[in-house]
């Protein structure tokens, strides 16, 4: 009787066990998280709440559910191939196609390591009134120490904390202000367009669906392809990878619809225009007390390092791919990536006068870049060649299509 029962519990500690699988999944889909919530975001969703108050949420709803099937979509590339979105290219496209599509990605990726670095840097000024230029060395500096002598997992482990921070930091603002929960909740699921909020709109969608975070998930899924070899494996980790997008994903759209409430709350109701990420911190200041401004500084020095990283290690995966080559820091392909990107970067903010431009400017050059990613994206998961029997459906395919049109669109609109 003892030994029957003894095998009992053993069979409901398996099953339990089991049951908590899907948090050895966890973290991917938080890296791809950080890219969402950068300061680039920031300077968008300020403006948003602060121009247009609550009515702008419905455009994070939106733009975040485009990004959960795009982000699950590459995903799925890189459990089922065993590739990257950049070593696919590299092996199935045509080089015609993918070496300028893979290339204006690496400019793409400088782009947004210099939004990230920016935005770090403009931290630094507000908490210790560091300049921009030592700021953006010093960021730098930081982020180049954690890829080359950490491990991936202890960055993935960072970056989880910096996520949970800033969402904890934001959390702990709207207990400052008063949020009209029955309008907000409206806002989210009722579209509406106050006259003059396109260019605000369209900055939001920019700012979500961003080109290297499709890079980055394909490559940083491949942490979670537990004993893949047989169809079952592959099924269960696609499974397991699609609650860790949504999870993710999802804390992404707490924290910006938090941003743009805090906004709301704080500037709309006051009469304020949020137009620089500084002001946005000095106005939190005799609105909402000294401790709001020192958290919302840390929290945006927070996002913009765990964001540098991540766009780091996108770079890291373009570059490499390029080489037919998989991400890793010791591979030297992989760390001239890292180098260019932020290296890049970095020389090219000491030519920016205003940080505020640069920030617009470094979306604009991504909102160019978007759509050959996503097509390319695209054509690849819907490629029996390169998927076998995981290639998108017809209805998966047109979804994914229309999406990439509707971004195409939208980012064009917010180009010009």
């Amino acid at each position: 009787m003892k030994n029957i029962i003894k095998d009992l519990r053993r069979k409901d500690h398996k099953r339990y066990l089991g049951g908590l699988d899907f948090f050895k999944y966890i973290g991917p889909g938080l890296l791809v998280t950080v890219g969402f919530i950068d300061p680039g975001n920031w300077a968008s969703n300020f403006a948003a709440g602060s121009e247009f108050g609550y009515s702008l949420l419905w455009v994070v709803t939106l733009s975040t559910v485009m990004l959960i099937i795009l982000q699950h979509n590459v995903a799925h590339l890189g459990i089922v191939t065993g590739l990257c979105l950049s070593e696919a290219a590299t092996r199935y496209a045509p080089a015609w196609v993918s070496k300028p599509i893979l290339g204006t990605a690496v400019l793409a990726s400088i782009s947004t390591s210099l939004a990230e670095i920016l935005g770090g840097a403009i931290a630094l000024q507000m908490l210790f009134g560091v300049s921009i230029g030592w700021g953006a060395v010093l960021v730098t500096a930081f982020v180049l120490l954690m890829l080359f002598t950490n491990s991936y997992k202890k960055i993935e482990r960072a970056i989880i904390g910096f996520v949970s921070i800033i969402g904890l930091s934001f959390i702990y603002e709207l207990f400052l202000v008063d949020i009209d929960w029955p309008a907000a909740t409206r806002a989210w699921v009722v579209p509406s367009l106050p006259e003059g909020s396109m260019l605000v709109v369209m900055s939001v969608l920019g700012a979500v669906v961003m080109p290297h975070n499709l890079f980055l998930h394909s490559e940083v899924v491949q942490s979670r392809e537990f004993n893949k070899g047989d169809d079952a494996s592959i099924r269960r980790v696609l499974k397991y990878e699609l609650f860790d997008t949504l999870f993710s994903m999802l804390v992404g759209w707490a924290i910006n619809s938090a941003m743009i409430l805090l906004a709301a709350s704080a500037f709309f109701s006051q009469g304020v225009q949020v137009e620089e990420l500084q002001q946005a911190g000095a106005l939190l200041h005799p609105l909402l007390g000294q401790n709001a401004a020192v958290v919302f500084a840390v929290a945006l020095l927070l996002a913009g390092v765990s964001s540098t990283i991540t766009s780091g290690m996108a770079a890291g995966s373009i570059f490499a791919g390029m080489f037919g080559e998989s991400y890793h820091i010791k591979d030297s392909h992989s760390q001239v990536g890292v180098v260019i990107s932020l290296g890049v970067a970095l020389l090219l903010i000491f030519f920016i006068g205003d940080p505020f431009k640069g920030l617009l400017v470094s979306q604009m050059v991504l909102s160019m870049q978007l759509p050959f990613t996503v097509f390319l994206q695209v054509g690849l998961t819907s490629s029996r060649r390169v998927m076998g029997p995981y290639a998108n459906s017809r209805w998966s395919a047109c979804v994914l299509y229309v999406i990439a049109a509707v971004v195409t669109v939208f980012n064009l609109m917010l180009l010009f």
